[in-house]
């Protein structure tokens, strides 16, 4: 099936349903963002890019002849307040559908109140568990830790590193992410012969690098975790003179994780989308032209780096405007069919096609697997 763009949608909203009708109430797109708190690195972008993306739609002549409305809350990271903001949402500002949960803790604790509510939800959350099993109303724009973990073993075996440690964060997207490591590893051959934790304030993590450095079967690490965590892991273990390989997952896709650990960032390796590494793609490649739009468009506006957590937000929002588009109603019934039927949509984050069994829609080769050098993102070959 020929891929979709998201500048072509956008065009094709204006030409169909923005220059005719009148002007008819604002379609109500509700965010609960960690725009604060510790996972504010990822909320902040994707604040920043439904936001331009919004202004940007409705500057064209919106959709449907509609204009698009923002109603924003803020979680600080908290998954307690998630919930709390996602029923005001509901109830309160009775929006059309919800894009959020930055954390799988904030998303895992918005599930249950959409899906009563029937609205639906677009997660921005990393964990498998956000659409596996899947949930009625609930997709997700992020690659999952399952596959950040396969992406990184695919790896590991071509380099002939069959034994690591798996140092996990002890938040729900870490622990999510070792189940899934633990569960997909035997299948590329892996053993995890050690394990540790770090809690996600923690800001001294020797202890548990130092047990790993004295296991003479560790090959490599894999450390899952968000925020500023696994940049600190990074500095402890170069301090502690660690010369393994090291890999991180793609919770630590932004430039802030480099700019965090600085040059213990050196050599490390992780599953990133395409976004991170935009003008490096070749010509040919049907990706690059929607990743290197969204990048000179969030540089433009914003004057900062883009990071992978500012693109599934964007892809969030045009999946859920594709399918308005397509239902020609904000009727969540006929906009659910709509996303259930996705296919051939091209985003920063790959090629989404959704199905009823299939809320993400994305396969292993939307990930780029990528290594830190001399302070920039590069490809693997």
């Amino acid at each position: 099936m020929k891929t979709k763009t998201w500048r072509w949608m956008a065009g094709l909203a204006l030409v169909s349903f923005g220059l005719t009708a009148q002007a008819a109430d604002p379609i109500k797109i509700g965010t609960v963002l960690s725009i604060t708190g510790p996972a504010a690195f990822l909320g902040d972008p994707e604040a920043k890019t439904l936001q331009m993306y919004v202004e940007k739609i409705n500057k064209e002549g919106g959709i449907l002849n509609r204009q698009l409305e923002l109603v924003s809350y803020d979680d600080s990271t908290d998954a307690s307040k998630a919930n709390s903001f996602t029923k005001r949402l509901i109830h309160d500002d009775q929006v059309d559908a919800i894009i959020g949960g930055t954390t799988t803790g904030a998303t895992m604790s918005m599930v249950p109140l959409v899906q009563k509510a029937e609205i639906p939800f677009m997660s921005l959350a990393g964990a498998v568990v956000v659409i596996d099993p899947v949930k009625k109303w609930v997709f997700k724009t992020p690659h999952t830790d399952r596959m950040a973990a396969e992406k990184v073993f695919e790896d590991m075996k071509k380099r002939g590193l069959t034994k690591i440690a798996l140092m996990s964060e002890t938040s729900g997207y870490g622990q999510s992410g070792k189940k899934e490591s633990e569960h997909v590893a035997p299948q590329y051959g892996i053993e995890i012969v050690a394990q540790e934790t770090y809690g996600p304030k923690d800001t001294d993590m020797t202890p548990q690098l130092t047990n790993i450095k004295n296991n003479p079967d560790v090959q490599a690490v894999l450390v899952f975790g968000l925020g500023q965590g696994p940049a600190l892991v990074q500095r402890n273990y170069r301090q502690l003179g660690i010369t393994f390989p090291i890999y991180e997952s793609h919770g630590v896709c932004s430039d802030e994780f480099i700019k965090l650990a600085r040059e213990a960032a050196e050599g490390t390796r992780l599953p990133c989308s395409a976004l991170i590494v935009a003008e490096d793609l070749p010509d040919s490649d049907r990706q690059k032209s929607v990743v290197t739009s969204y990048a000179d468009e969030y540089q433009k506006r914003w004057k900062t780096d883009v990071s992978a957590f500012g693109g599934h937000a964007y892809d969030a929002l045009m999946l859920y405007i594709d399918a308005v588009m397509r239902a020609g109603t904000t009727d969540t019934a006929k906009v659910l069919e709509a996303l259930n039927s996705t296919k051939g949509v091209m985003g920063t984050g790959g090629e989404f096609n959704l199905s009823p069994t299939d809320h993400m829609g994305l396969d292993l080769t939307a990930f780029r697997l990528l290594e830190i050098k001399n302070g920039q993102w590069t490809l693997v070959d």
